[in-house]
């Protein structure tokens, strides 16, 4: 039997890459006019594979309306392979519910037009995420392809000569953390291996000598696959000349133009006894090193704030708040949402998320951000408004004012809630606004207090009386403008239960009592019930967790050292030594101290170089490889002021930290240190629904001095009797070091990288920037998974509103639903969008079964997959590890 050889056509098709956005896109729209035609004029041109990523559909029609029936006719013939995605993400970089919204949304786009192609298709994903497996599988996917994470690959993406690597075939079996298997196809020599085929016989015997050389090694059947296009590359027009050549010259083989669809049938069925499995995560953990492109983590970091505030929106505010109205209003506005979703997902491909572009590009991102979480603010504003004007505070007194506080986060939360109170308004229609304003301001300050609707006192601050403009847009009339007087209140929240909401009431009157404050010894200690932080001279920090006793020493030491590599890849010039604030003077001031909350601002100045020196931007224009580059630190040293403020409150053991900086400093990396004193031969860390395990040494092939590696929400060192969980808000890159964790708060560079010069000076992150991160202590290595779900409810601020003295429909205070499991991690709360069918989704953070009671009055539970499909089998009262389970909620008849 002949040799069978599959072309697949196809052209991967980053939206924003090199060039800004609108230039990709013209070069789209050309490549869809070319496909168009040539579907036309060479019937025996199979397919193209339209880079499983359906935005492209809409990105062409955008600019060509007209072609829209074109298009249709070219998948019903099966010409155009679309889907099963919504756009081609970096799935590390991306929460868990994008990943599962680009399948979700890619489905639904798909089915519009015709049949998308089975195959879950990652060709250039930066690494790849352990749970792939299982997440193909609940959405109908049994098969994927990628291209990172198991071979090396070096400079533009060239496939390296090297015998280490996981697979000794291009076809394996990938097994997931939870144990789901799917078929693995890993593009070993490139997704561009039978890119440009030449007609000419000659040119052809000397490409197909080299092609089939390289498929056939790396091959286990006698079926081979060969992706004829690359990144951006037009259609080859003369492609089935070149096959018809092909097959001319090499008579023992059979040549042909395929689809994937044809090449997986095939290729499955003929798998050797011998075919290997790789297992979870596939980040190139035994290759030299260099090329994981892990540093995207921390390319422009500014990205991934925006992007983590943007998905805690949707994902942890706005549904939930949604899901909740709609049993008050019966509406669920499914286009608002899935056109936030959209929006925010034009952001994620893995060279815009990433951070690895031209600034053009990444300045387009920013509006992108902006206006997803703009709709999401609506969508929870509109929800928030709705229950609010029916919830019933009748118990307070008439003279309170009362407000609701709603947890919209998956577990049982304390801590610190604030709140903006109307004391009086005065509306423009009464008179001069600078008359009213004055009237306001001249009231006499008052004292207040919070109450419980039982009238218990509860802890709380109130600011001092202010007075702003501000305005109402009433659903039924034009906009009021007015001056209001308001007080800001914080208040404490003790064990509020999983997505409830409960109601408060500002009342007049005085309640003080002995108070306890939490800061003492001029700002140089922060002590609650649970742990004690005290500044030690030379500006770090000693960490006392009075649980077990255990006291950690010299944290929040900030580390400073140059960069002359690029977006993607971080390197520090040969022989820098690392600056270090330990070294310089700190000041201390007290920036709030109740018996609810402490604060302190703790100041470091260092001395650090402005930039690189002169050479590295000749090592840049002359494109030398970013590992032999001879540049140093500039001599010239610049202040370099870093502002931390230290927050405790009474009812938490984290203690949070938010660092700002005004950086005017280029080519360098900063970093936060955290040294534990455990030992130990692993660490977990926040991945997509996996709280996943990797060791702290690198393999025998690692060349890089560093190993940085992707986070979420945080990173865990443990052993037997103690654990240190740091957590962070839109930080997503760390590394071990030894006992230490080091949590990279921001790094500049001043190019793209990759393949050639493209300068990137905003890369450099000039300007103003906050970070925010926390620390927290365990003990038993059972209890760390306290601090996983404390570190992701941390990312979700409580929702708060002030509320009118009423009677109502809605309860003052519920609980929507209960999830109990020591171990789940819920992911979404959302509706259905077929039929408005409550959903919540979440996963089991351990390698251990778990017990999980799910529950809301009058209602039965249906297992759905990650389509939100329903399934056969019954919903189990446990959760196996690792599992991802979506569950659906069924109105009791």
């Amino acid at each position: 039997m002949k040799k069978k050889v599959y072309i697949v056509s196809h052209s991967h098709w980053d939206r924003e890459w090199y060039m800004p956005y609108e230039q990709h896109h013209m070069r789209l729209v050309e490549l869809m006019d070319d496909l168009l035609e040539l579907f036309e004029t060479d019937p025996s041109f199979k397919s193209f594979h339209l880079d499983g990523q359906t935005i492209i559909l809409d990105d062409y029609l955008q600019v060509r309306p007209e072609k829209r029936a074109a298009v249709q006719r070219a998948i019903d013939e099966g010409k155009l392979q679309i889907g099963p995605f919504y756009i081609l993400q970096d799935d590390f970089l991306i929460s868990s519910e994008s990943n599962t919204r680009n399948m979700l949304i890619g489905m639904e786009e798909s089915k519009k037009w015709g049949t998308p192609v089975a195959l879950g298709y990652f060709p250039d994903t930066f690494g790849n995420m352990g749970q792939t497996p299982q997440m193909m599988l609940q959405a109908g996917l049994e098969s994927a392809a990628y291209g990172r994470g198991v071979k090396p690959i070096g400079f533009d993406n060239e496939v390296l000569a090297d015998d280490h690597f996981t697979s000794q075939y291009s076809e394996m079996l990938w097994e997931g953390p939870d144990g789901s298997k799917i078929f693995g196809l890993l593009f070993a020599n490139w997704y561009s291996n039978g890119n440009e085929i030449p007609v000419d016989e000659e040119e052809a015997k000397a490409f197909w000598d080299q092609k089939l050389a390289d498929v056939e090694k790396f091959g286990s059947t006698n079926h081979y696959l060969m992706m004829n296009g690359v990144d951006h590359q037009p259609v080859q027009k003369d492609v089935t000349e070149a096959i018809r050549t092909a097959n001319r010259l090499f008579p023992e083989y059979e040549f042909i133009h395929a689809g994937f669809t044809e090449y997986l049938e095939a290729v499955q069925k003929n798998l050797p006894e011998d075919i290997g499995t790789i297992t979870g995560e596939l980040t190139s953990q035994e290759t030299d090193g260099w090329y994981t492109l892990a540093n995207t983590a921390s390319s422009r970091v500014y990205l991934k704030q925006w992007n983590t505030r943007v998905s805690r929106q949707l994902e942890n505010i706005s549904e939930p708040l949604a899901s909740m109205a709609y049993e008050l209003t019966g509406h669920y506005d499914h286009d608002m949402l899935d056109y936030a979703w959209k929006t925010l997902m034009q952001n994620h491909p893995h060279d815009s998320i990433c951070g690895c572009s031209l600034d053009e590009v990444h300045r387009e991102m920013m509006p992108r951000f902006e206006k997803a979480n703009e709709v999401g603010k609506y969508v929870a504003e509109e929800a928030v408004r709705r229950m609010t004007e029916a919830m019933d505070t009748s118990a307070f007194p008439e003279d309170s004012k009362p407000f609701v506080i709603f947890n919209t986060a998956g577990m049982k939360r304390s801590g610190i809630a604030t709140v903006e109170i109307e004391l009086e308004r005065k509306t423009f229609k009464e008179g001069l606004p600078a008359k009213l304003y004055q009237e306001l301001k001249e009231r006499p300050s008052k004292s207040y207090h919070v109450v419980d609707p039982s009238g218990k006192v509860v802890n709380a601050v109130i600011s001092t009386e202010e007075v702003l403009f501000d305005y109402d847009l009433p659903k039924d009339a034009f906009r009021i403008p007015h001056m209001k007087r308001f007080v800001t209140v914080t208040v404490e929240i003790s064990d509020m239960a999983e997505f409830s909401w409960e109601t408060l009431a500002l009342v007049e009157g005085d309640a003080r009592t002995e108070k306890e404050y939490l800061v003492s010894n001029d700002g140089r200690i922060l002590e609650n019930e649970a742990v004690k932080v005290t500044i030690n001279e030379k500006g770090s920090l000693t960490l006392l967790d009075k649980e077990t006793g255990k006291a950690l020493e010299n944290l929040l030491v900030f580390e400073d050292v140059g960069d002359i590599a690029n977006e993607y890849i971080f390197k520090q010039p040969e022989g820098d030594q690392a600056i270090l604030s330990t070294d310089f003077p700190h000041a201390i001031e007290v920036i709030e101290n109740t018996d609810i909350i402490g604060k302190i601002c703790l100041t470091h100045t260092l001395e650090v170089p402005k930039s690189a020196d002169e050479r590295l931007e000749e090592e840049q224009k002359a494109v030398i490889d970013f590992r032999y580059r001879k540049a140093q630190r500039s001599k010239e040293l610049v202040p370099f002021t870093i502002r931390t403020v230290i927050t405790l409150d009474r009812m938490n053991k984290h203690v949070g930290f938010e660092t700002t900086i005004d950086n005017q400093v280029k080519d360098h990396r900063l970093r936060a240190l955290f040294p534990t004193n455990i030992q130990t031969d692993t660490h977990e860390a926040d991945s997509i629904y996996e709280a996943v395990t990797r060791p702290n040494k690198v393999s025998s092939h690692w060349e890089n001095p560093t190993n940085a590696q992707h986070q979420h929400a945080f990173v865990n060192l443990h052993d037997e009797a103690l654990g240190v969980t740091v957590s962070n808000f839109g930080l997503n890159e760390y590394e071990i070091i030894d006992d230490t964790i080091a949590l990279t708060l921001l790094r500049c560079t001043g190019e793209l990288g990759d393949w050639g010069w493209f300068p990137t000076p905003e890369a450099q992150c000039l300007g103003q920037h906050a970070f925010n991160y926390s620390i927290e202590c365990h003990g038993t290595p059972e209890t760390r998974f306290e601090t996983y779900r404390h570190a992701q409810s941390l990312q979700v601020p409580f929702v708060t509103e002030q509320l009118a003295h009423q009677t109502g429909t809605v309860a003052a205070a519920n609980q929507f639903l209960t999830v109990e499991g020591a171990t789940f991690a819920a992911t979404a709360l959302k509706r259905r969008k077929s039929d408005n069918q409550l959903v919540l989704r979440g996963y089991n953070l351990a390698a251990d079964p778990v017990d999980v009671t799910v529950a809301k009055d009058g209602f039965t539970l249906q297992l759905l997959n990650l389509l939100e499909e329903p399934q056969e089998q019954k919903i189990s009262e446990q959760l196996q590890p690792y599992e991802i389970r979506t569950v659906g909620f069924e109105e009791e008849k």
